[in-house]
């Protein structure tokens, strides 16, 4: 089965574009509260989008679904409101699937879930260290039809030097096993085009097929349209991008027994960027 991937953006054009390349999910990001703060210093997309983006965003789409990202549980915040507030307005502005972010416990997943009363479907990003530990009483709750590990976040939280060590080490392997013996289906982290990216997407790839994984967050790099103007450009990216993403995942149906080779790949090469990280942090160069 295909990855269903997915490309943040609140532009029209753009969302009408990266559908007609055969992107999945075109995805809305309102979550702002916080996020900042913790991703400080960060090369990372902090979109603060908003309901009359999924308004603009749905009336261009025929095929592919819409997710929104909403903020993480809350009372009342000037421009936002509570979260049962901002929930009903991303579900009635035509919200398919709406993510949940940055919960630590099962009580703000429950109420999530209770908030979203069946309207559309829930996907709670898993992306702190007290989420992974209460992962099983997550889990157990009825309502939870996705979930995504959101590797930047989780990999701060863990005060690892780059996201990908969660993947080499397990952490990434360990959650997808449980989510699939709960029967939900899954995906983490995102992909730049293929041959880009420290971790090269076709590798990133190849572990996705490996672990099972359903979806996947096409990243800014793939195709940054924030440094974008000619529109024939992003067109032509999306098209040759997709193209490419695809065909990698043809060759992983193909040849699924390579696998195990790029787990040690992925592993060697992660290792090696870890200790890059590590001599210039105690060196300060």
């Amino acid at each position: 089965m295909a990855l269903k991937l997915m490309y943040i953006t609140n532009r029209p054009d753009v969302a009408r574009i990266a559908e007609s390349a055969g992107v999945d999910r075109i995805f809305v990001d309102m979550e702002y509260i916080g996020k900042a703060e913790r991703q400080q210093g960060m090369d990372t997309v902090q979109s603060h989008h908003t309901v009359e983006d999924i308004y603009a965003v749905k009336d261009v789409l025929c095929r592919a679904e819409l997710l929104v990202r909403v903020n993480p549980i809350h009372g009342d915040v000037d421009g936002c409101g509570s979260s049962g507030e901002e929930i009903n307005a991303a579900i009635q502005a035509g919200a398919d699937i709406l993510m949940l972010p940055y919960f630590k416990t099962a009580g703000e997943v429950e109420e999530f879930i209770r908030l979203v009363d069946g309207r559309c479907r829930t996907m709670p990003l898993l992306e702190t260290p007290e989420a992974v530990a209460a992962v099983d009483e997550i889990l157990a709750l009825d309502g939870i039809d996705e979930i995504f590990v959101g590797l930047n976040d989780l990999s701060l939280g863990y005060r690892k030097n780059f996201m990908f060590e969660l993947l080499a080490d397990g952490t990434v392997e360990t959650l997808c096993l449980k989510f699939r013996q709960k029967g939900i289906s899954y995906g983490f982290g995102g992909i730049a085009r293929l041959g880009q990216g420290m971790l090269p997407a076709e590798m990133i790839i190849k572990e996705h097929y490996r672990m099972g994984s359903g979806c996947v967050i096409l990243s800014r790099s793939f195709c940054n349209v924030e440094q974008m103007d000619n529109i024939d450009e992003i067109r032509h990216i999306f098209t040759e991008g997709m193209q490419a993403v695809r065909a990698q995942e043809k060759e992983c149906e193909e040849h699924s027994r390579y696998f195990f080779e790029n787990v040690s790949g992925v592993k060697s090469i992660v290792g090696k960027i870890v200790q890059i990280a590590e001599t210039r942090r105690k060196t300060g160069v």
